[in-house]
């Protein structure tokens, strides 16, 4: 019997998390090659004809992991007032403040001032691939096991809504769908996770899908 097998979801994710995830952030996006880094732009066909004009705005987000026996992974769907991403499933999070003294810093707070999630209730665990967005951002997903007894409090000004999603959906393969569409011009091609009438896609998709790669694919 594997070991595995004697464990329950939970433990199974924590000790996949110990062994998969970065202990650093990511190294800073700098004029890096644009195929040698995850982002909006990997399921291009050509990956290397990606042109980014300007240097990405660095931002962080959280992912949180609620730590119940089947875990989940607590998600947003952004207001539709906001000037980006408005309407679309996201984790919390956003750019760097220049007061931040770092990416989880960045992370912790963003959570705290969308929907009222406290660092009480966060255990950090390290950190996916850094993720570079069509929009121009250089993301770092800052992975967390949240308690199962987390109060919210909705910033309504930011988010319409907070959900959850449970682990297993989001880290089988199967569950991910390629789709293209035309963005200022350029077709642009995406994960996309349907999920109970949900439409979880783009950079959010994306960086679930590296959290899989990471940690349960091998």
């Amino acid at each position: 019997m594997s070991e595995a097998t004697l464990m329950g979801p939970l433990e199974d994710f924590l000790v996949r998390a110990r062994r998969g995830l970065r202990q650093t952030p990511p190294t800073s996006f700098a004029r890096a090659r644009v195929q040698d880094v995850n982002g909006d732009h990997v399921l291009a066909p050509d990956p290397a004809a990606e042109v980014f004009e300007r240097e990405p705005r660095h931002a962080a987000v959280l992912v949180p992991v609620v730590a119940r026996p089947e875990p989940t992974v607590l998600l947003t769907l952004r207001a539709t007032t906001l000037s980006t991403h408005a309407g679309q499933i996201s984790f919390p999070g956003g750019r760097l403040d220049p007061e931040d003294k770092d990416e989880m810093a960045a992370a912790l707070r963003e959570a705290w001032e969308e929907v009222g999630l406290g660092p009480q209730s966060i255990e950090p665990l390290g950190f996916l691939d850094g993720y570079l967005s069509g929009t121009g951002f250089w993301i770092t997903p800052v992975v967390a096991r949240v308690e199962a007894g987390y109060s919210l409090t909705i910033n309504p000004a930011e988010v319409q809504e907070a959900f959850e999603v449970p682990l297993s959906v989001l880290m089988s393969p199967d569950s991910y769908e390629r789709h293209s569409a035309m963005r200022n011009g350029v077709m642009r091609h995406f994960y996309a996770v349907p999920y109970e009438g949900r439409f979880i896609w783009g950079a959010t998709a994306g960086m679930l899908r590296n959290m899989y790669e990471r940690m349960y694919a091998a």
